[in-house]
């Protein structure tokens, strides 16, 4: 095991937050806000340790194995929200460090559950810092490493393929490096593009940045106490839109933007994550509006805004889903386990997944019918490695357990079962908002500290894809 380049690049990445930290730092200078000093001393301190860490081990092997890999992309998601968390309890704007730690991994692994109960009284600084978390996260801390690590010398295709561990990675370009600043330069430009929309359509310019932050991070957070229920219908729409776009593969987001629209409209992928979304917000609209609970245009926008939310696990929401007719809210709560497209923003089990695994089951009636024909699963045309299936059941069984066994854990701390299950789905597929106790006008404040670190473990098993975690318990891991 080379751990010199685990810490080399570990003080590198800690050094990067701390320079980031300095945006908020200058949001809090220019408001003349009291957590100037907390974020001025986490900042200091980040680029300080990142700086004498990277120093003392930069003479080391430069290569990069597949378990160097693994720890290196679970380790930097805590590390990171370890020192990440020092702002609010410095500053005593959240005095608990437990609760502190919660809200930031739950920043940089974009799940948006929150234990604050007033989201306003927070000074623009750390309001800045805790959507910047989500931006950061967003695309991945490892992906944004690999447009820089290439200048050190270091190759990054093992964090690349750690860090994005779906059944289809698509790889649009062939050096690890490019991809990473193609990525990045479409996660920027849909941010500042949804910035300019949010301003133009009356937000103010602080609230359209960390707004946008979070929307293109499917993350969640919100500068308002209401979310964006906060907001008007355009803004409402245009996060929707933003939303889809997050949750959608970034891959054909690059070729619609280089006007390559038949790419698009023939990954199937794309047209399984369209179809998800128009049938539950169809459904769900039309039973809004025959309920008399909204008029015609409010039900559809509810329903839309809250299907693409959920299911792209943004958790953003402008009305109490709990409160429609049970039926409803259970079909919200299924949304909460599709998540979004591969080499999205999104976590949950992602659409692909679900797509073979629809296709697999279809064949295994034909099978039934036809036990001696050899017809492969196909996807866009192309056929899937039958231990990709394998992969893909032995995950989505795996995401079930650990969600089971989880709610269990949950209501052994007294909880019901809807809050139990709310908490532990809304937190392995990163999404923020459950049921219950844990519901869209809730938080998790009231969650005992246990409970609290016990969720953050399943936001961090959720935004890695349960095995680049599990990996790390495997005795075989550790094993020369």
């Amino acid at each position: 095991m080379n751990f010199k380049i685990i810490f080399n690049l570990l003080g590198l990445l800690l050094l990067i937050e701390g320079i980031a930290m300095l945006m908020p730092l200058g949001v809090s200078i220019y408001y003349a806000e009291p957590d100037t000093t907390a974020l001025a001393i986490t900042s200091g301190l980040n680029i300080a340790i990142g700086t004498i860490t990277y120093l003392l081990t930069k003479k080391n092997n430069k290569s990069i194995g597949k378990r160097e890999g693994f720890i290196i992309v679970s380790l930097v998601w805590v590390v990171f929200s370890l020192f990440g968390a020092l702002p609010f309890v410095i500053s005593d704007y959240i005095p608990s460090y437990t609760n502190a730690f919660f809200e930031t991994i739950s920043g940089f692994t974009t799940t948006g559950a929150s234990i604050l109960n007033d989201v306003e009284s927070l000074p623009h600084g750390l309001l800045f810092w805790r959507s910047m978390t989500q931006w950061l996260g967003g695309m991945g801390i490892i992906v944004l490493s690999l447009a820089i690590l290439p200048i050190f010398g270091i190759g990054g295709m093992q964090l690349f393929v750690a860090e994005v561990p779906g059944p289809t990675p698509d790889k649009f370009h062939p050096r690890v490096k490019e991809t990473a600043k193609r990525l990045w330069g479409i996660y920027v430009f849909f941010t500042i593009a949804e910035i300019m929309l949010l301003y133009f359509g009356g937000v103010n310019l602080f609230d359209s940045v960390c707004h946008s932050f979070t929307t293109m991070a499917t993350g969640g957070y919100s500068t308002k106490q209401t979310s964006i229920a906060e907001f008007s219908p355009y803004v409402q729409y245009v996060i929707t839109v933003f939303m889809f776009l997050a949750g959608t593969n970034f891959a054909l987001s690059y070729y619609g933007l280089n006007l390559k629209f038949n790419k698009i409209f023939k990954n199937e992928e794309f047209r399984y994550y369209s179809a998800f979304l128009l049938g539950f917000t169809i459904l769900i609209g039309f039973f809004l509006w025959h309920s008399d609970q909204f008029q015609l245009e409010e039900s559809f926008r509810h329903a839309v805004f809250q299907v693409v939310s959920i299911t792209t696990t943004t958790g953003y929401v402008t009305t109490d889903y709990l409160q429609w007719m049970p039926f409803l809210w259970v079909l919200i709560f299924m949304l909460m386990f599709l998540g979004g497209s591969a080499g999205s923003t999104g976590g949950g089990i992602k659409i692909v997944r679900i797509a073979l695994m629809i296709k697999n089951s279809v064949l295994e009636l034909k099978r039934l019918v036809h036990p001696n024909a050899v017809v492969p699963i196909r996807l866009n045309k192309k056929s899937i490695d039958p231990q990709i299936i394998t992969n893909i059941l032995a995950f989505v069984v795996s995401y079930l357990t650990i969600t089971v066994i989880s709610t269990v854990v949950m209501a052994s701390m007294g909880y019901d079962l809807n809050s139990s299950l709310g908490a532990v789905a809304a937190s392995i597929g990163n999404i923020g908002p459950g049921i219950g106790a844990v519901g869209p006008v809730e938080n998790y404040s009231h969650i005992p500290d246990f409970g609290k670190w016990f969720l953050s473990f399943l936001m961090l098993l959720g935004r890695l894809e349960l095995f680049t975690v599990l990996i790390l318990f495997s005795p075989a891991f550790w094993k020369r």
